[in-house]
């Protein structure tokens, strides 16, 4: 209270704010109030813009140590705007040990501290100074949240780039060490993160000290140390030269690949792939096979999955050789795991697999190798397994050609058309388009769409969901005329399904075909059968032709709407149900926009007045409305 108290007397007075106080962790407001001896003093009028500026940033300053986690962490993302006020000076003599010394927060708050610091530079004076902010994100490097130290190195990393390589050597070099022999396991795995980025800009003596570092918190006692060093073993190698990527690397690769923590051994095939790339072909069979067959059938379901999650980058290292002799094995095994995760993560690479092949034996590899482990993947006992394997398997038919898609391929992709499981039937359905390209659509017809047709038919309402959201998909992959030939009766099937979902999804569909097969051929083939509808029975039926209309109207033009749908809905207007009738006046709000004028006012304005005096409220509402939206009244 006293310090707002002396912050507000001193603004309200209109006093220059000196910022000549030092500052001290007990009164952050000190960074923006004059010397207190001076409080009692006449204060020095100033011109009330300066003050108006100066105020909220005492409040700011104030704000960092509020007892409020929110406002400190308010104050903390505008500290920018502290620095521009204080001026690079102070910014670098006072505020950047004031938050030194005061980091001992919540987590939120240092989160956001770390990520503002990465954009100091010019707010301490530019790359000359830059390193003035070494020492909080070095503090904050070394705390026990994370997340706080991912971001407190992105920052570092950043800032690293705008040191002189004297600079860099002299103040950032040292940091790097500190925290890399550090004694809480915190800054260490915070400094494998450092080395790639000073790494290329140090004298080769330092060179060789930041190697040994490295070295040694691959091989640290605390395994979360050696999972940091694992994850950046692949960012490292790229930036050293080849002969120590040889000598360095490649033993720290293998130590760290057969490490007793599967944690620490799969992110070693991570790193797996930058080797390889840094590598020449004669030196991969020799100092990077070993390590990834060991890995490829490593006793942990984890490291297997990583190995087949990143086969094919790792494919893309080796070259065509080493893929034919070692990897297409591998790979079968891989597609045979016994753990599902680890069948899941290959099957998915399945066509970049085969489309990355050597092209002189591709088709001769799939045939004999690959082809029969897809096929006893299709029946699968885990869902996810299949779910992986149909959305990638259409796109070998473009690999193997129109025979062996339709003699190999098609019995595959029926089979899973009937899938008990609905995200491997949509992912069929989903790729029907690479299919058709290869065996043409009459093939495709005879083979694949029965199955299609009993899915539309399904009895549970999600799956019969889902086929129509693919069914404009479907519309423009088979073409107008065989559409209406095999699925327009389809699709007005569903326009009087018992679920309301489908009936919805019905209409829209319908809008979406007329979008890609024109208005002349909704006039022709849609437009009649929807209209039939408004004398069903049902009241949801007649219900439904208003929806129709309501989608059908801007895609099917003034001239359709004007002299089709809107006599129909007029009609409807005298319907028993309430219901209907105020769909109705909402369908005639929706229309009004297409029709012209004279419809407006001749046929369209005398049913809303009528309706506008419905016994029913809801009727009465909505007609109201209509009138009002058309500007009727």
């Amino acid at each position: 209270p006293v310090l707002h108290s002396t912050i507000v007397r001193q603004w309200n007075y209109g006093a220059t704010l000196e910022w000549a106080a030092p500052l001290c962790c007990c009164c952050p407001c000190s960074l923006a109030l004059g010397n207190p001896a001076e409080d009692s003093a006449e204060p020095k009028m100033a011109g009330a813009d300066g003050d108006d500026s100066l105020y909220p940033i005492a409040v700011l300053i104030d704000e960092l140590r509020n007892e409020d986690v929110q406002l400190r962490l308010n104050s903390i993302k505008k500290l920018s705007t502290i620095a521009l006020a204080l001026g690079v000076e102070r910014t670098r003599t006072e505020l950047l040990p004031f938050l030194t010394d005061t980091i001992y927060d919540e987590d939120e708050v240092l989160l956001a501290l770390a990520e503002q610091l990465g954009n100091f530079t010019m707010l301490v004076g530019g790359p000359e100074y830059v390193h003035c902010l070494l020492p909080p994100l070095e503090s904050l490097a070394t705390v026990e949240e994370t997340v706080v130290r991912d971001k407190a190195v992105e920052s570092l990393r950043k800032i690293s780039q705008e040191h002189s390589p004297v600079d860099l050597e002299v103040h950032f070099e040292p940091l790097v060490k500190r925290l890399a022999s550090g004694d809480w396991f915190t800054s260490r795995t915070s400094a494998c993160g450092l080395f790639s980025v000073c790494y290329p800009r140090v004298s080769s003596t330092v060179k060789a000290e930041i190697r040994q570092h490295f070295r040694t918190l691959c091989s640290d006692d605390t395994p979360m140390v050696r999972r940091a060093a694992a994850s950046k073993l692949g960012e490292f190698a790229k930036v050293l030269e080849l002969d120590y990527v040889k000598s360095d690397i490649i033993p720290l690769f293998t130590a760290l690949a057969s490490d007793e923590q599967d944690s620490v051994r799969l992110l070693a095939v991570e790193a797996c792939v930058s080797i390889a790339t840094l590598l020449p072909q004669e030196d991969l069979e020799t100092l990077v096979m070993p390590t990834l067959r060991q890995a490829a059938e490593d006793k942990s379901w984890r490291v297997r999955y990583m190995v087949a999650d990143k086969f094919s980058e790792l494919q893309k290292a080796v070259g065509p050789e080493i893929t034919k002799n070692d990897l297409v094995p591998a790979f079968q095994n891989l597609l045979k795991d016994c753990e599902a995760e680890v069948r899941a993560a290959a099957a998915n690479k399945v066509k970049e697999f085969c489309e990355n092949l050597p092209e002189d034996g591709r088709e001769t590899i799939i045939m004999t190798h690959i082809l029969p482990c897809v096929k006893e993947l299709v029946s699968d006992t885990n869902q996810h397994v299949k779910s992986a394997l149909a959305s990638v398997i259409m796109g070998l038919s473009t690999i193997l050609g129109k025979d062996n898609t339709i003699e190999h391929l098609l019995p595959l992709f029926l089979a899973q058309l009937k899938d008990e499981c609905p995200e491997v039937r949509l992912n069929i359905i989903s790729n029907l388009d690479c299919v058709n390209e290869v065996i043409g659509i009459r093939q495709l017809s005879q083979s694949l769409l029965p199955a299609i047709v009993e899915l539309a038919e399904d009895a549970k309402w999600r799956v019969r969901l889902a086929i129509i959201e693919y069914m404009p998909l479907l519309a423009g992959q088979l073409g107008v005329e065989f559409f209406d030939e095999k699925l327009n009766s389809l699709c007005m099937a569903w326009l009087v399904d018992h679920v309301y979902a489908i009936r919805e999804a019905a209409t829209c569909n319908l809008m979406k075909l007329v979008e890609k097969f024109g208005a002349e051929w909704a006039q022709n083939t849609i437009v009649p059968k929807v209209l039939g509808m408004a004398n069903d029975p049902n009241y949801l039926h007649r219900m439904t032709t208003l929806f129709c209309i309501n989608a059908l109207s801007e895609a099917c033009g003034q001239e359709i709407t004007t002299k089709h749908m809107l006599p129909v809905v007029l009609k409807m207007s005298n319907d028993q149900v309430a219901n209907v009738r105020f769909n109705v006046a909402k369908c005639l709000q929706k229309i009004g926009p297409v029709l012209d004028n004279n419809a407006l006012q001749t046929e369209v304005k005398p049913v809303l007045e009528k309706l506008a005096a419905d016994q029913d409220m809801d009727v009465k509402y909505f007609a109201q409305e209509a009138i009002s939206v058309l500007a009727l009244a």
